[in-house]
């Protein structure tokens, strides 16, 4: 009688498996495992139901499958493989799209965090749909798909059915990479159901709460489905330690005997000035620092200056504090020593990475060919391809940049020229292409060119060296104010205002519900002075609408106070 009492009970499991999909396990972890053992030794019992298809899943469960972290576990019968295989060649990927069954491939790169992230989510999600074909395509090692798929930016994904391309996917963004692989996979097996997301509901809750869950292990989840970028835990210690490991620390590229680029240099000069001792890391070495240390410090650009451990800013910052005698006082007042000068290079133990080796590994022959190419022309780009047939989205994307900011420019096709291309990443210190040089200095790939041409760094640079005429002053500040609806110049960022009107502004802003561009007056002399005598008022902070000044913080707090506020930056 029991066993028939278990036998319902077992029924109405594989019922609830077929309609919903999968079990989640809500009991706490000791229950679980008891319940699992009481399920099996009653199926024990029954040798002549065998063919009911989820019992085996069941009896296959393990207990150490139900520990703590991983608890929930699907038990449908269709989580019994998948694999992720790697596509070498469009020879393999075009029999593949064309063998009928759907394809999902994910576009990487070994230096992108965010690839690293999603890759796990891919992975899961291909135990999900084992029908499927799951492929992973190295987007620079294979540029000839890359521009059959035109991918400019990873992690990419792209949806095949039926042949042909149905959806595509830019960014780390785990619930819709769920969502469209359902979509595009459609019923597991032919006769049976689709799976919910291929409804057009919700990507199952084991799909998604697993994706949430890799998501957050990886310090990169953002609220419900969004992935942030961040830093994961590892990488947030190491930064940490990096920016300890000295009193005064400055990230720069290159090095103090050899710095990379103008803004690192007059840094290391303000330091020499200031006859500090100081550490530094050269951020060209490692991407990983590179790109972590933006976000972990908030700081888009280099270099970053750090005095026991915390961000003093970049050059502009430095030079200001430097003129006004703060960073002295800054220095004194956390006990520096001034006595000497000379710039320590950071090598982290074990890790080969940091500062720059005396020799660039190459034969003298090969260093001076690289060295000849490098200052053929003031601007010159490494790239796959030529500049009117790019042979991957990496080197479109900066030749586009260039056509965008009207440089005249030389190139050279890495991919006709083996011991160039090998070479040129060992002189560089930089693993991948394209690379863009101005006046001999290296100044990235594609991800570090489109930040500077976004927050306008790269035509200063071009300016700076003479390959593009200057704007001027009232030119610039044109531009600053209208580059945004809503634009505010207050001391310091809105995260971190740097006195009281200019925090009372951005409360008042956000209260309000008001979305709004700002701009860090300390950060730029020239604009700071420069805008007092453009608006013909002459303190801060001060808040523009649509390019016409509203005014500064008592009338932002009189406006906001009659209820005027939000109607005065909307209208």
């Amino acid at each position: 009688m029991l066993a028939i009492i278990f036998f319902s009970f077992i029924l109405l499991l594989v019922r609830n498996v077929e309609t919903q999909g999968e079990i989640v396990l809500d009991l706490q972890e000791r229950g679980a495992k008891e319940a699992i053992r009481l399920l099996k030794c009653q199926i024990s019992s029954f040798s002549g139901i065998s063919s009911i298809k989820y019992l085996k899943v069941i009896c296959d469960t393990k207990e150490e499958d139900i520990s703590k972290g991983s608890r929930r576990r699907s038990l449908t019968p269709f989580s019994m493989g998948g694999s992720v295989k790697d596509v070498q060649s469009k020879k393999e990927l075009d029999s593949l799209v064309h063998g009928g069954a759907p394809v999902v491939l994910h576009f990487w790169a070994s230096w992108c965090e965010a690839s690293k992230h999603m890759d796990e989510v891919f992975a899961h999600l291909s135990t999900d749909f084992p029908h499927a074909h799951f492929l992973r395509v190295e987007a620079e090692e294979q540029p000839e798909i890359s521009e059959a798929y035109s991918v400019s930016a990873v992690p990419f994904f792209a949806f095949v059915k039926d042949g042909k391309v149905a959806d595509t996917l830019e960014g780390a963004d785990p619930s819709s990479l769920a969502n469209k692989v359902a979509r595009i996979a459609g019923s597991i097996n032919p006769g049976e159901p689709a799976a919910p997301a291929s409804l057009g509901m919700a990507a199952g809750p084991t799909i998604l709460e697993t994706v949430q869950e890799l998501a957050r292990e990886n310090g990169s989840s953002q609220v419900k489905t969004q992935v942030q970028n961040g830093p994961a835990d590892a990488l947030k210690r190491r930064l940490q330690q990096l920016i300890d490991s000295n009193p005064v620390m400055l990230f720069m590229k290159g090095s103090p005997e050899a710095p990379q680029c103008g803004f690192s240099q007059k840094v290391v000069d303000i330091l020499k000035e200031e006859n500090v001792k100081y550490g530094s890391f050269d951020i060209l070495s490692d991407s990983e620092v590179r790109e972590g240390l933006k976000k972990y410090s908030n700081w888009p650009t280099f270099p970053q200056l750090y005095c026991k451990g915390e961000l003093l800013g970049g050059c502009d910052i430095a030079i200001s504090m430097h003129e006004g005698g703060e960073l002295k006082e800054v220095f004194r007042d956390h006990g520096i020593d001034t006595t000497d000068s000379a710039g320590a290079k950071v090598t982290e133990a074990g890790s080969g990475k940091g500062g720059i080796s005396a020799s660039t590994g190459v034969s003298e022959t090969l260093n001076s060919q690289l060295e000849s190419l490098i200052n053929k022309s003031p601007v010159v780009l490494f790239m796959k391809g030529k500049p009117d047939e790019p042979k991957c989205g990496f080197s479109r994307k900066v030749v586009d940049i260039l056509v965008q900011e009207k440089v005249d420019y030389e190139s050279f096709d890495i991919l006709s020229d083996e011991e160039v291309r090998q070479g040129l990443k060992v002189y560089s210190n930089w693993s991948s292409y394209p690379q863009l040089y101005i006046k001999g200095e290296l100044i990235g790939g594609s991800d570090i060119v489109l930040e500077m041409q976004k927050s306008g760094e790269l035509k200063k640079v071009l300016a700076e060296k003479g390959i593009v005429p200057k704007d001027t002053l009232e030119d610039r500040l044109k531009k600053l104010i209208t580059s945004s609806p809503v634009m505010v110049f207050i001391k310091g960022t809105p995260d971190a205002p740097r006195c009281g009107f200019s925090s009372k502004v951005v409360n008042a802003l956000r209260e309000e519900g008001v979305s709004f561009g700002s701009f860090d007056i300390l950060s730029d002399e020239d604009v700071r002075q420069g805008i007092k005598v453009f608006s013909n008022w002459p303190t801060y902070p001060q808040l523009y609408y649509k390019g016409e000044l509203i005014g500064g913080c008592d009338i932002v707090m009189e406006l906001k106070s009659n209820g005027e506020l939000k109607a005065t930056l909307t209208e």
